[in-house]
């Protein structure tokens, strides 16, 4: 393989000059986008995505000795000497993935030249390049910032919907470990995580809040786009429960009870079957999540990623995928399982692994907590009768099984399963806050009766 460059002695000198120049421009936005609650967490929230994006650097050069972050940096590097020898050279290598006689001395030196999303990211990179020198840590930082303006809108959506957890909403968008180390260097998983948060901004303010129309179109449709560019099963995970969403939320603003109850089947079915179809449109001829060829796809995947790790104890095997949607089914409460509350601490054979092991054990007792407390009836309750839990939980579930089957070993999963994380532990919260206020509204009521 070609020789991959990875951090330099200009990293050094240039990303504390970059790093002031992004702060400058962090607190000149920060009034326009929180309120009094929430400004305490935006410079906190945006460092600790920094810090994510430098560590992952640092991790893959010292601790793995190279992997796909400084893979996309390769690439960069390429796109940026076609710009220094032509720059409609260069400007093809970024805007076209056809072969063309022209650029075939710089796409011969590619691996990963084609329509696919290694190198679309490579092309994003190689962008943030031109702006920094083509230098990896401030290409990193970028990612992290661009990543971070979408979570950031990911927290105003929840906000908007339930303000009363703006604490613990902040801690389960933004100060996840796992989250915003994965989610925020130079590699695929922070624009997607990022992506994710505006196509969430969409949905709610342009289908159920029906405000900002425009600006809500043009960022959802946007996040949308580099979820198809790079991780379209993330858009095929999301896109049933949110339409299931939006039938809810309108179903809930009928205020004939009678009426809501009969109408609510409805909107369930047509909010399925509209995903459903939304989601076999999107992948329809594509050979890795064409729904005719995912079973045999999660197979493949399945098998290699386990047989490559198992003797390292990393993989793990939670039942036979023999390429059948049926058997993906059979073994979907062991994926959702695996996908939120594994690995045990017990099963962590490195560092990273241990700090997934520890968020997976915090999820296990939060979840088992919020369960004994409110008991099974009164959770499923609430889930129901708040559109916001379902949707959330419902994503969950469908994006657990999704990666729970795909990965194979741990060490993948970590990664794979960021974006349900932010979207897990918010429903959990509002959950336990809710279970709480409820629990606590006929304290309340007895001792207003007494006072009378």
């Amino acid at each position: 393989m070609a020789n991959i460059k990875k951090m330099e002695l200009k990293d050094l000198f240039l990303t504390p000059l970059y790093l002031g120049i992004f702060y400058a421009i962090a607190y000149t936005v920060r009034p326009k986008v929180t309120n009094p609650f929430t400004k305490k967490y935006f410079i906190p929230a945006l460092t600790l995505k920094f810090i994510g994006a430098i560590a992952l650097g640092l991790i893959y050069q010292f601790y793995y000795g190279g992997g796909d972050t400084f893979n996309y940096m390769y690439h960069a590097n390429i796109i940026h000497d076609a710009f220094s020898d032509s720059f409609s050279n260069g400007l093809k290598l970024i805007t076209s993935t056809s072969p063309d006689p022209n650029i075939s001395k710089y796409t011969s030196r590619m691996f990963w030249f084609g329509d696919n999303p290694e190198y679309f990211t490579a092309r994003i990179a190689a962008i943030f390049g031109l702006l920094s020198f083509n230098t990896y840590s401030i290409m990193a930082l970028l990612f992290a910032g661009t990543s971070f303006a979408g979570i950031w809108a990911m927290y105003q959506t929840f906000l908007r919907i339930y303000p009363l957890a703006y604490k613990q909403l902040a801690i389960a968008v933004f100060f996840l470990p796992s989250v915003f180390f994965w989610g925020s260097g130079l590699m695929k998983d922070s624009l997607c995580l990022g992506a994710l948060g505006w196509v969430f901004y969409g949905f709610y303010h342009g289908l159920i809040e029906k405000r900002n129309l425009l600006l809500s179109a043009i960022l959802g449709f946007l996040g949308a786009y580099f979820l198809i560019m790079m991780k379209v099963y993330i858009l095929m995970s999301f896109l049933a429960p949110a339409l299931f969403w939006v039938f809810n939320e309108n179903n809930k603003r009928i205020k004939s009870a009678l009426l809501r109850n009969v109408l609510k089947p409805f909107f369930i079915v047509i909010g399925a079957a509209a995903g459903y179809f939304g989601a076999t449109n999107l992948t329809e001829g594509d050979e890795r999540f064409d729904v005719d060829n995912i079973g045999e796809r999660t197979r493949i995947t399945q098998t290699a990623l386990y047989n490559r790790t198992k003797e390292d104890g990393s993989g793990y095997s939670i039942g036979e995928i023999d390429g059948s949607i049926g058997s993906i089914l059979a073994v979907a409460p062991q994926a959702v399982v695996v996908s939120l509350y594994r690995p045990f601490l017990w099963e962590a054979r490195n560092p990273v692994m241990l700090l997934s092991a520890l968020e997976a054990f915090w999820f296990t007792l939060l979840t088992l907590r919020i369960l004994f407390r409110t008991g099974l009836m009164r959770c499923l309750q609430l889930i129901s009768s708040m559109p916001i839990l379902s949707f959330c939980l419902l994503f969950t579930i469908i994006f657990g099984i999704g990666v729970g089957t795909n990965s194979g070993n741990f060490g993948t999963l970590v990664r794979y399963k960021i974006p349900l994380m932010p979207f897990y532990l918010s429903a959990l919260y509002i959950l336990q806050i809710q279970a709480l206020k409820s629990k606590n509204k006929p304290v309340l009521r007895r001792k207003s009766l007494a006072t009378h």
